[in-house]
C-alpha cells in the first residue's frame, strides 16, 4: 500500500532578490519638500527591490519587488526563483555542510545512529560511478517479480504485497485519521496511477498539451530501450502505458472535484468493497499489509475504483505487466544509471521549461530530507533553530489569535451561534513550531553504502510499514507532515493544527533583528494565513476537534459561501499569460487563506507599539513597511511552461496575484499608500471581498 498524504499546505512559490540602486521609495504623492531629518536606516526590507518608475496604485507586486526581477533572471536549473528559493539555497548550504560531515564521518559514528544513517545514505546517493557500475542489478529481482505474475491472483498478490514497490500503480491507499472520527485510525483507497501531472495532460488535445504528451511518449520510449527492449517493442510498451493510463485518466475527479470532502468520504464495510471490487481481492491486501483487523475502508472515489477494478480483468495481463514494470522504474530514476535521468529530466524541460537539471548535490540533498527527514532534522536544527527563536514565533502566533477572536467576534454577517463554534476552533488550534516534540525512531531501518538504490527502497519500505503500523493505536498527535528545514507551513484539519518548520522561520519571514511591521508583514502573514485555512471553503468544514461535521448554520454557510465566491470570481480573471486564467475554483482555499491572513496579520499589527507611533524607517511608514514586507516576499520569477503547469495543477495563484489579489481589498492598503478610486489596485467598492 502507498501512503496517502491529506495534508493542507501553505505555499512556497519561488522568487528572487535584487540589486538596485535606490535608496528611497517613491510614495503615491511625492513629498514637495525635502526631510529635515537623516532617513531611518531599516532591516528587513530592500529598498533596492523598488521599482520606482512604477505606482504602488497601480501594480503593487511589481513596484515592491520590480528591480529586483530585472536583476535576478531564473538560474538555468530553476523554473522559478524568489525569496523562498534563496532561503531554501541558504538552508542547502548549512545542510550540505551537515551531510558532507555525516558522510565523511559515517563510519566513525555508532552503527544505526541517526549521523551513520544520514552519511551513509547521502555517500551512496552521490557515488555515481557505483550506480553506473551496477546498472539493473539490484532493480532486478523486483522486474523479475513482475515478470513473474502468472494470472490474477498473482497480480493481486503482488499489489497486497507493502514490499513490493510498485511504486504508483493503479491507485492510492493507506492508513489516515477518519475525517468523521479524528480520535481514530482508518484504511483510505483513493485515485491515482497516472505519470503525468494530471488527468487533463492526458486528455486534452491543444498544441501544449500534444507537445507534453509526445514528450511523454519520447520519455516511455527511451526508458524501456534503455531496460532492454528493441524499437518496436519499447514503442509498443510506451503505446500499452499510455492507453492504460488514459484509461484511468478518464475514470479519475478533477481538482476541482476533489476538494470535496464529503465526495470523497465513502465508507464501506470491507465486505461490500469486496463485493464492488471483486478483482482487487481487498481481503487480501488488507491483510499482507497487516490491516487484517479493519472491518471498514473509505473509498475516496469509487466510479474510478471500480474502473480500475474492471482492468483488472479486462486488459491482458502483459499490459498490466508493462504498466507496472514502468511505474518501479519510473520511481526510482535517481538510484539507477545517469541515462535513465536524463531521460526523464528531457521530459521535464519540455513540461516546466527547466533549462538543465539541479546539480546532483543538491537533488540528493533533498532526497536525503524527503527519505530521513526527521533524523536529517534533528542535527538541522540543533544548528539552526534556538529555543528563543521558537518563543518569539510562539509570541507573535498567540497576538494572531487573539486579533482573529477579535475579527470572529465583530463579524457583521455571522450569527452568534456560528461565532460561538469558530471561537471555539480558534481556541483549540494546535501550534507545532520549529521540529517535533517527539522525534521518529528509525531504528528499525538499515541504510549502508552498498548501494543507493537499495537504500531508497529501504526507506519507502520504512515510511510505508511505519504508517499502516498505526492502525488500531491511539492516533499521533505529535507526528508532522514536514521536516525541520523545510521552507513552508501548513494546516492540517484532522488534527486541528497549524505547523511552522524551521525553515520558514528565517528571514525573509522572520528577522529578529527588523521591525514589526516587517515580521508582521512576513511570518505575521503566514501564521495567519494557516489560521484561515481553518476557515476556508474545505477546513470549515471540520470541527474544532478535526471532524468532518457541519457546525455552520444553513444561513451563516450561505453567506460565507457567496462571500467566498466573490473572491473566486477576482481570482479568475487574473491571466498570468496571453490566454491562461486562474482557476478561481481550484485556488479558492489559499486565495482565502492569503485574505484572511494578510487581514489578521494587519489587526495584530495595529496593536503594536511601532504601528502606534507611527515613526517612519527607510523612507516608509509603518504600514507601508508591513505591506512591502509581505509583498516583497512573494517577487517571483516564473517560467511560461511552469505558470502554465502551475496554473493547471497547483492549488496556489501566481505569485503576482498572491500580492496583488488580496491587496486589492483592503481599503487599509489604499490609505497607506494614498491610493485613490479608479487606481488598478483599488476594487471598486461593490466589487470588493471581505470575509473576517
Amino acid at each position: 500500500m502507498t501512503t496517502a498524504t491529506r495534508l493542507r499546505r501553505f505555499a512556497n512559490l519561488a522568487v528572487l532578490a535584487g540589486f538596485a540602486a535606490s535608496t528611497m521609495p517613491v510614495l503615491a504623492t511625492p513629498p514637495t519638500t525635502p526631510p529635515t531629518d537623516p532617513p531611518v536606516k531599516g532591516v528587513g526590507i530592500n529598498v533596492a527591490n523598488i521599482d520606482p518608475t512604477v505606482s504602488p496604485c497601480d501594480n503593487f507586486f511589481q513596484y515592491a519587488s520590480g528591480n529586483w526581477m530585472k536583476n535576478n533572471p531564473i538560474p538555468a536549473s530553476e523554473v522559478r526563483w524568489g525569496s523562498f528559493n534563496e532561503l531554501a539555497d541558504r538552508n542547502n548550504a548549512m545542510l550540505k555542510a551537515i551531510v558532507n560531515d555525516a558522510a565523511r564521518d559515517a563510519a566513525k559514528a555508532p552503527k544505526g545512529s541517526n549521523a551513520q544513517k544520514v552519511g551513509d545514505y547521502y555517500a551512496s546517493a552521490m557515488d555515481s560511478a557505483a550506480i553506473e557500475a551496477a546498472g539493473l542489478k539490484y532493480l532486478k529481482p523486483y522486474l523479475d517479480r513482475i515478470a513473474g505474475i502468472k494470472d490474477l491472483a498473482g497480480m493481486q498478490k503482488f499489489m497486497a504485497d507493502p514490499k513490493a514497490h510498485a511504486g504508483s500503480a493503479w491507485f492510492g491507499a493507506g492508513v489516515g485519521q477518519d475525517d468523521k472520527n479524528s480520535t481514530q485510525y482508518a484504511v483510505f483507497v483513493s485515485q491515482g496511477g497516472l505519470t503525468m501531472p494530471d488527468r487533463d495532460y492526458y486528455l486534452k488535445e491543444d498544441a501544449r498539451s500534444k507537445a507534453i504528451q509526445t514528450a511523454y511518449q519520447n520519455y516511455l520510449v527511451n526508458t524501456f530501450k534503455l531496460l532492454g527492449d528493441d524499437e518496436a517493442t519499447a514503442k509498443a510498451n510506451a503505446a500499452t502505458v499510455t492507453r492504460i493510463e488514459t484509461r484511468l485518466a478518464k475514470a479519475s475527479k478533477g481538482r476541482v472535484e476533489l476538494r470535496d470532502p464529503y465526495a470523497n468520504y465513502n465508507k464501506m464495510t470491507v465486505a461490500e468493497a469486496s463485493k464492488q471490487y471483486p478483482n482487487l481481492n481487498l481481503p487480501l491486501l488488507l491483510k499482507d499489509s497487516g490491516l487484517g483487523a479493519a472491518k471498514d475502508i473509505i473509498v475516496g472515489q469509487p466510479a474510478f475504483l471500480k474502473e480500475v477494478d474492471t482492468m483488472f480483468k479486462e486488459e491482458p495481463l502483459a499490459d498490466q505487466k508493462t504498466y507496472m514494470r514502468w511505474h518501479l522504474v519510473s520511481s526510482v530514476t535517481a538510484g539507477l544509471p545517469k541515462a535513465f535521468g536524463d531521460e526523464s529530466f528531457r521530459y521535464a524541460q519540455v513540461l516546466t521549461g527547466a533549462k538543465k537539471q539541479q546539480p546532483r548535490w543538491k537533488r540528493m540533498l533533498s532526497a536525503t530530507d524527503r527519505s530521513l527527514g526527521e533524523a536529517f532534522g534533528q542535527m538541522y536544527v540543533d544548528k539552526a533553530f534556538s529555543p528563543a527563536a521558537k518563543q518569539r514565533a510562539k509570541d507573535m502566533i498567540e497576538n494572531l489569535r487573539v486579533a482573529y477572536a477579535e475579527r470572529i467576534k465583530s463579524t457583521e454577517w455571522m450569527s452568534e451561534a456560528t461565532k460561538t463554534q469558530a471561537l471555539k476552533k480558534l481556541n483549540a488550534f494546535v501550534v507545532k513550531i520549529g521540529y517535533p516534540d517527539k522525534w521518529k525512531d528509525y531504528s528499525s531501518l538499515n541504510i549502508n553504502r552498498e548501494s543507493y538504490l537499495q537504500n531508497m527502497l529501504a526507506t519507502r519500505e520504512f515510511a510505508n510499514m511505519d504508517q499502516l503500523k498505526k492502525y488500531g493505536k491511539p492516533v499521533d498527535r505529535k507526528e508532522w507532515g514536514m521536516t525541520p528545514p523545510t521552507v513552508n507551513a501548513y494546516y492540517n484539519p484532522s488534527m486541528n493544527e497549524i505547523v511552522f518548520p524551521a525553515g520558514i522561520l528565517q528571514s525573509p519571514f522572520y528577522d529578529p533583528k527588523a521591525d514589526d511591521a516587517v515580521n508582521y508583514g512576513g511570518i505575521g502573514a503566514v501564521i495567519g494565513h494557516e489560521m484561515t485555512h481553518g476557515f476556508d471553503d474545505q477546513g470549515r468544514q471540520y470541527d474544532a476537534e478535526g471532524n468532518l461535521k457541519d457546525w455552520w448554520t444553513k444561513e451563516d454557510g450561505e453567506k460565507f459561501n457567496a462571500r467566498a465566491a466573490v473572491v473566486g470570481k477576482q481570482f479568475s480573471a487574473f491571466s498570468p499569460l496571453d490566454s491562461v486564467f486562474v482557476n478561481g475554483d481550484l485556488t479558492m482555499g489559499e486565495n482565502l487563506a492569503d485574505l484572511g491572513g494578510l487581514t489578521i496579520s494587519y489587526q495584530a499589527f495595529q496593536k503594536t507599539k511601532q504601528a502606534k507611533e507611527g515613526k517612519k524607517i527607510d523612507g516608509f511608514t509603518p504600514e507601508q513597511r508591513f505591506f512591502l514586507a509581505y509583498a516583497q516576499i512573494w517577487r517571483t520569477n516564473a517560467r511560461p511552461e511552469y505558470l502554465r503547469q502551475q496554473v493547471q495543477t497547483d492549488p496556489h495563484s501566481p505569485a503576482q496575484f498572491r500580492t496583488n489579489g488580496p491587496l486589492m481589498n483592503m481599503p487599509e492598503f489604499f490609505q497607506a499608500f494614498g491610493c485613490k478610486d479608479g487606481q488598478k489596485m483599488v476594487r471598486p467598492t461593490a466589487e470588493r471581498a471581505k470575509i473576517w
